[in-house]
C-alpha cells in the first residue's frame, strides 16, 4: 500500500474536523442520549401495562403507543463498549500485519502501536469488561463503531505508510512533552474510570457524586484525561490526523463534561459548587 499524503490523508483529516464541529453544534445544548442522559428507563416506566392517568380510571382509555424502535433498541453496556472500541484497536493492527516486514521498524509504527493501540487495548479488553453502566442505545453504538473504524484507519494508515521521523525524534522536545501529556492523561483516565466504578455495587445503576482524584476539581475528570491523552499523542507524533482527532475528541466529549456538570448540580443539592466542568480552576 502506498501513501497518499496530499490526497486521502488530508481529505479524511478535514472530514474529521468537520464531524467534530457538527457534533459540537448538535450537542451543545442537549447531550447525546446515553448513560445518565438517556431517558430510556423513564420511558419504560411510562409505558408499563396497567398504568393509568392520575386524574381518572377510564378503562376504555387506549394504551399508549409502543416506544419507537430506536428508543427500545439497547445493548448491554459491556457488549456495547467492546464492540464500539474494537475497530480502533483492530484496524491499525490489521494494517500493521499487512505491511511488509520489518513491521515495527519505522518509528511511526512503534508510536502507533505503543500509544494509540495501547489506549484502545485498554478500552476494548479491560474497560469494557469492568464497566457498570446502563444499556447502550443501538443507534449510538452504530455511530461509535463507524467512527472508530474510520479513525483507526486514518491514524493507522498515516503512521504506518506516510510518516518519516528523523533518527533522533525520541529526543525531540515535541515527542517528550507529548509523551508526558499522553501518559498523564492515560493515568487520569484510568483512575477516573476506577473511581466511577466504585460508586456502584454490582447490578446497581444509581448515580452518585464521584469523589477523589481529579473529581475533587472537575465533574468530567475522565473526559479531561482523555482529551489530554490525544493532544499529547498529537504533539508526540506531530501529525495532521492526530491533531484532527484531538480536536474531534474535544468537540465530542468536552460538551458532555459540561452536561454532566449541569446534571450533578441539578440532581444533588450537596454537590460541591467549587468544582468546574472540565478544566480544573478554569472551566
Amino acid at each position: 500500500m502506498q501513501c497518499s499524503r496530499s490526497g486521502l490523508v488530508v481529505s479524511l483529516s478535514c472530514l474529521q474536523v468537520a464531524l467534530g464541529l457538527l457534533h459540537l453544534a448538535l450537542n451543545r445544548r442537549h447531550p447525546m442520549r446515553y448513560g445518565k442522559h438517556d431517558d430510556y428507563k423513564q420511558k419504560q416506566e411510562e409505558q408499563r401495562p396497567g398504568r393509568e392517568k392520575a386524574e381518572g380510571n377510564d378503562s376504555s382509555q387506549k394504551p399508549p403507543p409502543p416506544l419507537p424502535a430506536e428508543d427500545r433498541a439497547h445493548v448491554p453496556a459491556r457488549c456495547a463498549w467492546f464492540l464500539q472500541e474494537l475497530p480502533a484497536c483492530l484496524v491499525p493492527a490489521l494494517l500493521l500485519a499487512w505491511r511488509n516486514p520489518p513491521r515495527l521498524a519505522p518509528l511511526g509504527c512503534k508510536l502507533l502501536a505503543g500509544m494509540f493501540c495501547a489506549h484502545y487495548f485498554y478500552r476494548t479488553f479491560i474497560y469494557s469488561f469492568l464497566i457498570r453502566g446502563r444499556p447502550f442505545p443501538l443507534k449510538v453504538l452504530f455511530c461509535g463503531i463507524l467512527f472508530c473504524t474510520y479513525n483507526g484507519f486514518l491514524q493507522g494508515y498515516y503512521m504506518i505508510y506516510c510518516t518519516e521521523y528523523p533518527d533522533d525524534w525520541c529526543n525531540n522536545l515535541r515527542f517528550t512533552s507529548g509523551l508526558i501529556l499522553f501518559l498523564l492523561g492515560l493515568g487520569i483516565n484510568i483512575h477516573s474510570d476506577h473511581v466511577l466504578r466504585q460508586l456502584r455495587k454490582p447490578g446497581e445503576f444509581t448515580y452518585k457524586i464521584p469523589q477523589g482524584g481529579l473529581f475533587d476539581y472537575v465533574s468530567g475528570a475522565n473526559f479531561f484525561g482523555e482529551i489530554l491523552e490525544w493532544f499529547g499523542y498529537a504533539i508526540a507524533t506531530w501529525s495532521l490526523p492526530a491533531f484532527t482527532f484531538a480536536i474531534f475528541t474535544l468537540c465530542c466529549i468536552g460538551p458532555r463534561a459540561v452536561h454532566h456538570h449541569r446534571y450533578y448540580i441539578k440532581t444533588f443539592t450537596s454537590y460541591p459548587r467549587s468544582r468546574k466542568a472540565l478544566i480544573p480552576f478554569i472551566f
